[in-house]
C-alpha cells in the first residue's frame, strides 16, 4: 500500500496530491487569465429609466 500523506483536504496517495497540485495551480492560472471572481468587471451601469 501506497504510504498516505496529509493535505488540507486530508490523506491522499502521492499521486493524488500531485494531481491535486496540478489542478491548484492550473485554477489559479485560469482565474488570474479570466478575470474570474473580479468585482470590477462585473460592475455596470445601472439605467433607471424615467416614469412619465
Amino acid at each position: 500500500m501506497a504510504k498516505m500523506i496529509n493535505i488540507k483536504y486530508g490523506y491522499v496517495t502521492p499521486q493524488e496530491a500531485e494531481m491535486d497540485a496540478h489542478l491548484d495551480k492550473w485554477m489559479k492560472r485560469c482565474v488570474n487569465k479570466h478575470g474570474a471572481f473580479s468585482l470590477e468587471k462585473k460592475r455596470r451601469k445601472q439605467y433607471v429609466w424615467k416614469k412619465k
